[in-house]
């Protein structure tokens, strides 16, 4: 979340807190549902869970003193685990950490942030998504240049690209809850993953600790298996992935030159220190800034997927800042991404100016069409290539270097079928189709239970 730092407003635009005192309040929780857990199963003494819950805030340590504990251990959960149990009468300081190992703390901590960090990356998704609905189904029917390798292609409507957002907002959303639902587990498996000191009570502490958290109870420990933290980075860079896209769209549609959309936000926003006259599209490059690093990240987690035996030397230390920072950085595109689509102006008036300055060019496909019946599919490419070429050298309408093409090849079209071949109106396809399937994919989706809330 915004700390008061010189970029926290850019990468951590969002409610999404990673920071350490968040970390610190997750591992405590881990210890005190651990305590809870113990004392449900019998092997904690009455009051136990109750008394490590109240002593288990993060205020009351100290941060930077655990730090340099964690440069003597490797972690920090040793030294807070003293320093827990020492704030706590013997019978419940017994249940501190007892068949416990610091990854368990960590790791357990670890889906306990994702978990939070995803219901609020998902609700800012879904509003964006939402946004994006608003503005297919508003302009289903404007019509645009379609651009292909950055050169215009045949035409398009901006319904249909509000459309392509909005799948790819959706799908992302979907990809993540799956995630929140099914993937984050709670981790508890002592030293080497078989639990000994509890004995045959080490798997019903752990299915009660799962209870007492709200995360899934996994098969078994999964130390050294790390596809759990593969998928939530997966899932976390392909909605930055559908972020990044729009924001790179809206960065292009609102150039100068093209000037199609304009971000909102009023004349503060997008200022430039030195040219007054400048109104930077300031919440898609924030997006392409946050959403530029993940790629990174996913490949270090992946990477650090490759663990030996029960427990790792060094790759499972690698996780911890890269996907804090991949879900801080995904929550403030997700958040920018909701503004951006909120606020964003559709100017259709500019998008059929640019249509109409390509003097017909992007309807040379429909026209090829149009004249094959008579010419033959190849004859009429080529002629369509020679009208084209003209077209473009001397400034001309493509209806009339059509025409003149035609005239000297001998070949009599009327000129309402050429009219009618160059109207971009006439050559959508099957684009309302498409945007209405988005729409109704998308409001069955907004049905379904748990779309923004976690489990």
């Amino acid at each position: 979340m915004p700390d008061g730092s010189l970029f926290g407003e850019v990468f951590g635009h969002s409610a999404v807190d990673v920071s350490d005192a968040a970390w610190l309040q997750a591992m405590l929780d881990t210890e005190a549902a651990l305590a809870r857990a113990l004392e449900r199963a019998g092997l904690a003494a009455p009051g136990a869970g109750a008394a490590v819950t109240a002593a288990a805030r993060a205020e009351r340590f100290d941060v930077a003193t655990l730090g340099e504990a964690t440069a003597l251990t490797g972690n920090p959960v040793p030294a807070l685990a003293r320093e827990l149990a020492a704030a706590l009468p013997a019978s419940a300081a017994a249940a501190v950490h007892r068949g416990a190992t610091s990854q368990d703390i960590v790791d357990t901590a670890m889906m306990l942030l994702a978990a939070t960090a995803l219901d609020v990356i998902r609700t800012q998704a879904s509003a964006a998504a939402d946004a994006a609905a608003q503005l297919a189904a508003a302009h289903t029917d404007t019509i645009m240049t379609g651009r292909t390798l950055l050169q215009q292609a045949v035409p398009v409507t901006f319904g249909l690209v509000a459309a392509g957002w909005l799948t790819g907002l959706d799908e992302a959303v979907a990809a993540l809850a799956r995630v929140r639902t099914e993937r984050l587990a709670v981790q508890f498996g002592g030293a080497a993953g078989t639990l000994a000191p509890l004995g045959t009570d080490g798997p019903r502490v752990a299915a009660l600790l799962a209870a007492e958290l709200g995360l899934t109870e996994p098969v078994l420990p999964w130390h050294t298996a790390r596809l759990r933290i593969v998928e939530l980075a997966a899932a976390l860079a392909g909605l930055a992935a559908a972020a990044g896209k729009i924001a790179r769209d809206v960065t292009l549609l609102a150039q100068t030159e093209v000037a199609e959309v304009r971000e909102g936000g009023g004349v503060d926003r997008g200022g430039s220190s030195t040219m007054p006259h400048k109104r930077n599209p300031v919440a898609a490059i924030a997006i392409l800034g946050c959403t530029r690093q993940a790629p990174g990240l996913l490949a270090t987690l992946a990477a650090a997927a490759e663990q030996e035996h029960q427990r790792a030397a060094g790759a499972w230390h690698a996780e911890w800042q890269p996907l804090a920072s991949l879900l801080r950085l995904t929550g403030s595109a997700a958040a920018w991404c909701a503004e951006l689509l909120g606020g964003l102006e559709v100017d259709a008036a500019a998008m059929r100016a640019s249509l109409d300055a390509a003097r017909g060019l992007p309807l040379a496909e429909r026209a090829a069409a149009v004249l094959a019946p008579r010419l033959g599919r190849a004859a009429a490419h080529d002629l369509l290539a020679r009208a084209s070429a003209t077209a473009v050298t001397s400034g001309r309408p493509l209806r009339d270097t059509l025409r003149a093409e035609l005239a000297a090849s001998g070949v009599d079209i009327p000129a309402r079928d050429i009219d009618a071949a160059l109207d971009p109106a006439g050559y959508l396809g099957a684009a309302a189709v498409f945007v209405q399937r988005a729409l109704a994919a998308h409001y069955r989706s907004t049905r379904s239970p748990g779309r923004r809330a976690g489990p």
